[in-house]
């Protein structure tokens, strides 16, 4: 095998596992929260060096704090927002009903 073919493999090997990963991250969101902390409780020891303690802390997934802002979506109280008016002249103003007779 010729170095460029092993370089070709490596490089799409790279890009599907990232692909996976972001759409675990999009599909899956408590499963890989609950890896990143996993993996970051694991590499943030006393004993480990100090690159490796970095890379868990940024690893450590966000903590939700239980407030609308942060954006978990738990309760579902947050809801979606309502739409913005198209022009703020016309949101104030209601629009008449016009009513025609039936044709016979």
């Amino acid at each position: 095998m010729s170095t460029g073919l092993v370089l070709q493999y490596v490089t799409v090997g790279l890009i599907v596992l990232v692909s996976l990963l972001v759409v675990l991250r999009k599909l899956a969101p408590r499963l890989t929260a609950r890896w990143l902390a996993a993996a970051a409780l694991r590499l943030d020891r006393p004993d480990v060096p100090v690159w490796k303690r970095a890379l868990a802390r940024m690893l450590q997934p966000k903590q939700t704090t239980g407030n609308c802002s942060d954006g978990c979506d738990t309760c579902g109280a947050c809801g979606p927002k309502p739409p913005a008016a198209a022009h703020p002249s016309t949101a104030a103003e209601p629009m008449p009903l016009g009513f025609r007779p039936r044709r016979k």
